[in-house]
């Protein structure tokens, strides 16, 4: 029996060598590739395409992984801009997501000073068009990998529209698209280098629209029903609400429609809430209370109201075991560091900050230290909803100047240039060697498997948060 434990020894450093290999050409394909990456990612951010409207983006995606050999699957569960991207055969199947929507209002040129560029209302300031292009490079090195390996096994990347308030994943969970994936990937731009498992904020959204009575508002109010005034009493019970509802709750509203002349009694008034907690059955609870006030305010103003879901997205559920795989493999890796171009970039960036927010521009050559965590982030992402029903592991990368907020103009800048461009590399990397990990590990998705099983619980069931309802296609025209 001795004899055999060199053996064993023997065939265990092979395998070792040979995944170290594959790594190795994995990393050597994306920087290959790079300058298209860059190209592509750079287009998408020029188009600036808002959910459910990223015809362009979708499509240029989709040509460069039909060109790189996948098979795509265009419009699914019912959205023209969503589309599947597949390689391969059998199992495991391992998913990767791609966003690439951008966001209204929030228009910037790819300079260190606020300046709004020309011809454009929109702009990646959550740096989706890195995210989108990510993700398909690190899918396309996986094929080339699954390839001159000969291994078994399905890449797939999800091309995934409107995670701003439109929930597309939710809409491709319950059209059956992960029913089958072992596990997912997917990553998000960011100021740091980090792979730590947390949560989310669950999220529920929905217009509440009145109608009223028009009327002259000086020679005969008596006559008229005024919708604005439903949406104010409407409002002001929702934050008298805010005393009495769990911590951690969250509720935002913006008044959409007000009425169209002073002296005009409204006949119509809308406004759009989302409503927002740790925990979704707390949302919920917290949304059904908020449709009371909306009811309450119809009944106190003799108007008219009903309301529209826009979309509802779970909270994250963390895996650790994949978490720790992604993180293992970005260290690895590493961070980056700034040319002196871009450090001059950088640091004019950094000063448009407030001092307390200002931090040290050599973060990005670190990643972040590793933890697993139940506490949620401020914020709401679709991918919530597919982290209950798959194992589910992402990463962020210092696509941003440290110190960024999401959804500024600071992190349009710099997501549409070099540094951008950079932590979009290191993210399609991690992706990559991540995903050969998957695939030459079994037993890793075996023991991701088990821990989720463990954190949704043995009853759970899969019920989206916004119904039944159809993709709000138009929710951003």
């Amino acid at each position: 029996m001795p004899k055999i434990y060199p053996l064993l020894i023997l065939m265990s450093l092979s395998l070792s060598g040979l995944m170290a290999q594959n790594k190795k050409n994995a990393l050597a394909h994306l920087d290959k590739n790079r300058a298209e990456y860059e190209k592509v990612a750079q287009q998408i951010w020029e188009w600036a395409e808002l959910g459910y409207l990223e015809d362009k983006s979708s499509s240029l995606l989709q040509s460069t992984l039909e060109k790189a050999g996948f098979q795509i699957e265009k419009g699914v569960a019912g959205i023209p801009t969503a589309f599947v991207a597949s390689y391969g055969s059998g199992k495991p199947v391992i998913g990767i997501l791609a966003e690439f929507d951008a966001l209204p209002g929030i228009s910037q040129d790819n300079v260190p000073e606020k300046q709004a560029r020309k011809g454009s209302n929109a702009g990646h300031a959550c740096g989706h068009h890195l995210f989108g292009t990510a993700s398909s490079a690190a899918a396309m090195a996986l094929k080339d990998y699954l390839e001159k390996s000969g291994k078994k096994g399905t890449i797939r990347l999800y091309g995934t529209p409107a995670e701003e308030g439109g929930a597309g994943k939710v809409y491709m969970v319950r059209a059956g698209l992960f029913s089958d994936v072992d596990a997912v990937l997917h990553w998000h731009p960011g100021s740091r280098n980090d792979a730590s498992a947390g949560s989310s904020l669950a999220n529920k959204s929905a217009k509440f629209r009145f109608y009223g009575t028009a009327s002259h508002a000086a020679a005969a109010p008596q006559n008229g029903r005024s919708a604005l005034d439903a949406v104010e009493a409407m409002n002001f019970m929702v934050n008298m609400m805010r005393e009495h509802i769990p911590e951690k709750s969250r509720m935002h509203y913006v008044i959409t429609r007000g009425g169209e002349a002073p002296n005009v009694v409204p006949a119509f008034a809308e406004v759009y809430y989302y409503i927002r907690h740790p925990e979704r059955e707390v949302v919920q609870r917290n949304f059904d209370w908020v449709v009371k006030a909306a009811e309450g305010a119809a009944i106190g103003t003799e108007t008219r109201m009903d309301y529209e879901v826009i979309h509802g997205v779970y909270n994250l559920k963390p895996n650790g075991v994949l978490a720790e795989l992604v993180h293992k493999n970005m260290e690895s890796l590493g961070g980056f560091e700034y040319t002196p171009e871009e450090k001059a970039f950088a640091e004019k960036i950094k000063q448009s900050f407030p001092k307390h927010r200002q931090q040290d521009l050599n973060l990005v050559t670190q990643v972040n230290s590793f933890s697993v965590s139940e506490d949620a982030f401020p914020g709401s992402t679709d991918v919530g909803d597919i982290s209950w029903v798959v194992p589910t592991a992402g990463l962020s990368t210092a696509t941003w100047v440290p110190g960024t907020s999401a959804h500024s103009w600071q992190a349009v800048a710099a997501g549409g240039m070099s540094i951008g461009h950079k932590g979009m590399m290191l993210a399609a990397k991690t992706l990559a060697i991540t995903g050969i990990d998957l695939f030459e590990a079994p037993a890793i998705i075996e023991k991701a498997q088990k821990e989720l099983d463990e954190r949704v619980g043995a009853n759970f069931e899969y019920t989206p948060l916004l119904g039944k309802r159809k993709p709000p296609l138009d929710y951003r025209k």
